[in-house]
């Protein structure tokens, strides 16, 4: 998981090609994902970038965390492990 990136505040026209154009500066990009909203369609502004070392990922981090792009200073650091029960369905609480 070392070598998993968060990227944050893309701009929403970035898409799943340019992360890795941009990233593959750094090393070999292992797969690049902007995450899009379900119905919509648009991207939700952030994505995912798995380098192929933890040294590379490192060294992603160093260049591209602060860069701008379109205007946006990139945010880009280590992905966390999804949360038990972050997103998706929550039930409904009674009504009494």
């Amino acid at each position: 998981m070392d070598n998993k990136l968060y990227v944050g505040n893309l701009p929403y026209s970035t898409q799943d090609g340019d992360l890795q154009e941009q990233f593959g500066r750094f090393g070999d990009v292992v797969s690049a994902k902007v995450m899009m909203d379900r119905d919509s369609g648009r991207s939700k502004g952030f994505g995912f970038v798995e380098m192929s070392s933890g040294a590379e990922a490192q060294s992603a981090i160093k260049g591209m965390n602060g860069q701008s792009v379109d205007g946006r200073a990139l945010v880009v650091n280590l992905a966390r492990p999804r949360e038990e029960g972050a997103g998706g369905f929550r039930p409904r609480r009674p009504s009494y």
